[in-house]
């Protein structure tokens, strides 16, 4: 049985929308989407759409994003839109100086999946973080110039408009541009991170970002971005040389030779987005669409769900004892094979078809003991994988003809390096900080990582994003993704079932509580929430450590009914919003 929780309705006032709950819409609302259900702290509102969908992190960007549909642009058009608008609006995970991943699946069924991920600068090296003694330098990898990979978001950009846009790239950039200049007003959480991060974003970069420290901000403060709309706006007339070539290019680096960086011009002409084959799997009569490595989330969530495909979870119950032990006990085995096996493919021969492979993975599940517990040391010869920053942003988009995107894009950490670019109004990444630092020894987080993911140039970092899409008898199912670090992985799994095995909404999905174990440290991680007396007392009983934490993940995705509407979840852990029609 879902639980419910009972508490108050939320409403935003941006731009004169109001926005209730976590939809905005300009049009009336159909009677079956007024239902509400109750979960976490507010009251949910379920909504239901008949002809398209952008669910994002901030309103504004899913109702630009909306809105190129609504002007004749595809999904791609709008998410190109949503994910420049989202670096005005969103600037904790939004991004220029950043990169992801994009899945997505057009109308007629074609499947694709761009790499946008960063690159390590080829100035870099393997001990770069290291001091004569062989020991970590703290916070080199985490803060300022040194912990900056090379940003792919703009070619990433750039190059699914080539291949799949519809609309002229002027006009899709030219939304967040007036953003920018505008303003944005700021909600409650964004104005606390602005302020959280004001000293080091004046300690890391080079001169201080007056549009970023400019006064104490709080919610409904208008936060103006000049010098990262002139950024923008070159894009918009260059295209890919607006970003990686002549003024801004030697913005960034002048920004890296102030403060000690390592991209260079040449790193930043030879950045190329990677067009990638997506994984494809089945869960039941579901077939997975999901992102191949550098990324191990859509490896892992293929091989979670193969190996819980053939118990019956669905009898068992949402949550209960049973459940939950046998999803700790896979998720275990899987991120114990993360941790040894995935790297960049490009760098690393990554056993894709054999970690796949269903008898492997039955012979991985063999051993599960209904019970009792295995302990994570015993399982694998994998070694512990570095945590990764749960500051990432998720976007899920369905256009009026069935075309649907999922991209997840992150600085890393949240407000990334905390470097702000002088005179270019962006941050950068500190991605870094996802290599194994110091392979075989612990990191900077007493933490442990693999040759497969150590440091070398122009390779990319592994990652734990998830964009993934389903299908369900040939046809569009579900678009969905998360932020979330390493527990990305677990959030979209769990949403996955929560649909599929127990009948739940999509709102309903995204919303109730989480739970996240990842092999080391052995320990399942809840939200506040978190699981019900009689599961919880049974789980320790059973020698589980369990502790409660912030709250996992923050969901954005989208749900395609058998009637043909259009279901969101937007998560209300964040300030995530659904835009529709």
């Amino acid at each position: 049985m879902i639980k419910t929780y009972h508490f108050c309705l939320r409403t935003l006032f941006l731009y004169g929308i109001v926005i209730l709950s976590v939809g905005c819409s300009t049009v009336n609302q159909k009677k079956e989407s007024d239902r509400i259900i109750d979960v976490d702290d507010r009251a949910i509102q379920e909504i239901v759409a008949e002809n398209a969908m952008v669910v994002s992190a901030h309103p504004i960007a899913s109702e630009i994003g909306l809105q190129i549909i609504k002007n004749g642009g595809n999904a791609i058009d709008a998410a190109i839109a949503t994910h420049f608008a989202l670096a005005v609006a969103y600037p904790s995970a939004g991004n220029l100086g950043g990169g992801g991943f994009m899945v997505l699946r057009l109308q007629n069924g074609k499947t694709d999946a761009l790499d946008f991920r960063e690159v390590a600068p080829k100035a870099a090296d393997r001990d770069m973080y290291l001091d004569k003694n062989g020991e970590v330098k703290e916070g080199k990898s985490l803060y300022g110039h040194l912990a900056a990979g090379v940003p792919g978001s703009v070619d990433g950009m750039i190059k699914a408009h080539e291949r799949y846009g519809s609309i002229p790239l002027p006009k899709l950039i030219q939304p967040a541009i007036d953003l920018a200049k505008k303003g944005v007003l700021l909600t409650k959480k964004e104005a606390e991170k602005l302020n959280k991060h004001r000293e080091n974003f004046i300690k890391y970069s080079s001169s201080p970002p007056k549009d970023f420290i400019r006064k104490k901000w709080k919610a409904g403060d208008t936060l103006f971005q000049a010098d990262l709309a002139h950024t923008l706006e070159q894009i918009k007339e260059r295209g890919r040389a607006g970003f990686y070539e002549g003024e801004i290019a030697a913005k960034i680096v002048d920004e890296m030779n102030q403060g000690g960086g390592l991209i260079s011009f040449e790193d930043l002409k030879n950045y190329q987005a990677q067009w990638r084959k997506p994984l494809i799997g089945s869960y039941k009569n579901h077939k997975v669409i999901t992102m191949p490595p550098p990324s191990s989330g859509g490896l892992a969530l293929l091989q979670m769900l193969k190996m819980i495909e053939d118990f019956p979870v669905q009898q068992w119950g949402w949550q209960n004892k049973k459940t939950v032990h046998l999803m700790v006990e896979i998720e275990k085995r899987v991120y114990a094979d993360r941790a040894k096996y995935l790297g960049d493919p490009d760098f690393f021969d990554v056993p894709v078809n054999q970690l796949l492979d269903e008898i492997y993975l039955i012979d991985r599940i063999a051993g599960f003991d209904k019970n009792k517990i295995t302990a994570s040391a015993t399982i694998g010869a994998g070694l512990e994988a570095p945590v990764e920053s749960e500051e990432t942003t998720h976007f899920s988009i369905v256009d009026t003809q069935g075309n649907a995107v999922a991209i997840t894009t992150t600085l890393n950490r949240e407000m990334g390096s905390k470097v702000v670019v002088n005179g270019a109004g962006f941050l950068l990444n500190n991605e870094m900080d996802d290599f194994s630092i110091k392979p075989g020894h612990p990191n900077s987080y007493g933490l442990i990582g693999g040759k497969a993911n150590a440091i070398e140039p122009q390779k990319r970092m592994l990652s734990s994003m998830t964009p993934t899409i389903l299908e369900k008898n040939g046809e569009l199912f579900m678009v969905v993704g998360t932020p979330g670090g390493s527990t990305i992985i677990t959030s979209v799994f769990q949403t996955i079932l929560n649909v599929v095995e127990y009948g739940q909404t999509m709102q309903q999905a995204v919303s109730l509580p989480r739970f996240h174990h990842q092999w080391l440290p052995d320990t399942i991680y809840t939200e506040q929430i978190g699981f019900d007396k009689k599961t919880h007392n049974h789980l320790l009983k059973m020698g589980y450590i369990i502790k409660k934490r912030s709250p996992i993940g923050k969901v954005d995705a989208i749900l395609r009914r058998e009637d043909g509407k259009l279901e969101a979840g937007a998560d209300p852990r964040g300030d995530d919003a659904a835009a529709f029609y």
